[in-house]
């Protein structure tokens, strides 16, 4: 292969379609499902907050092009090296080790990228931490294996959510190992701060398509926070190492209308009828008591 023959904008010129393609096809992939992950899908799933979708704007115009860009400058100054500093093609090689140009770019140049990505990541970072005004406030409690939640604002205790048995996941038609028994109910385009704590290790809460994933430490409160724009069910899994069972501790987030999440808070917060007792004599006149019994006269004893 002569070194003329190579050419590195050709080489970009591929990569380049490629990449589109690829976004094209995760795009048309991911379409079809909302919340929970498919086979064969390709870049993230889908999100429904705005944060979520800055995150993939920022991996896939920002972190993307820096990556490819970095790979194919590399993979081309490698070529050109092997190819026109072979020993047929350069049998005298140089006798010089440094140059002081070539330092001072691949010092300088890796620092402006890394601040080029600084600035657009703290931005998406102060965004996650400067959350808005809470509409909901709910406590998840990760324990080995399953999450407990907690409403406060509704005075609605913890319950547990455990993991859906198979044959129940697949009689209902949802996806084994992220439905839930119990999922945490949120109402639509209202901002829900989420305090996460671990009961024993730490676990992670994590779900995907509202772009949150934060630590449950033992002994300390981590909070997060999301604005869900539709309607839907989103899964998401503890996402930290925990334990034997650690893929057995899903989350499922069922995000409903306003009218929905009302009904659903009423049906837990309405104390349950106390039962009659069937046994409870109905005359509210007491019964008059009984006479003392007389008692027998002693016998006399036999002489």
């Amino acid at each position: 292969m002569k070194p003329s023959s190579f050419s590195i904008s050709r080489l970009a010129t591929t990569a380049g379609a490629a990449i589109t393609m690829a976004a094209i096809s995760s795009e048309a992939f991911a379409a079809e499902l909302v919340g929970q992950p498919r086979d064969g899908a390709l870049n993230f799933q889908p999100g429904v907050t705005e944060l979520r979708h800055r995150v993939m704007d920022f991996h896939n115009f920002i972190l993307l092009p820096v990556l490819f860009g970095i790979s194919i400058l590399v993979l081309g100054l490698l070529l050109w090296c092997i190819f026109r500093y072979n020993a047929k093609s350069n049998p005298t090689p140089a006798r010089f080790t440094h140059n002081t140009t070539v330092e001072v770019a691949w010092t300088v140049g890796p620092v402006l990228i890394l601040l080029a990505i600084a600035l657009f990541s703290f931005r998406l970072l102060f965004d996650y931490h400067d959350m808005p005004k809470p509409d909901l406030t709910v406590k998840a409690t990760g324990y080995q294996w399953n999450w407990g939640y907690a409403y406060p604002d509704q005075k609605i205790d913890e319950y547990i959510s455990r993991i859906l048995p198979e044959d129940e996941a697949k009689a209902a038609g949802v996806p084994w190992m992220l439905a839930t028994t119990a999922p945490l109910v949120v109402p639509v385009n209202k901002t829900v701060h989420v305090l996460v704590v671990g009961a024993d290790v730490i676990h992670s809460f994590s779900v995907p398509a509202f772009g949150i994933k934060i630590d449950a430490v033992p002994g300390r409160t981590n909070d997060t926070w999301f604005k869900a724009t539709q309607t839907g069910t989103f899964y998401g899994q503890c996402s930290q190492l925990c334990g034997t069972d650690h893929s057995f501790m899903p989350i499922e987030v069922r995000v409903v209308s306003q009218a929905d999440f009302d009904a659903w808070v009423a049906s837990k917060t309405t104390p349950a009828t106390p039962a009659t007792n069937a046994a409870a004599p109905t005359n509210s006149t007491a019964p008059a008591p009984t006479a003392a019994a007389t008692p027998a006269a002693p016998v006399p004893a036999k002489s």
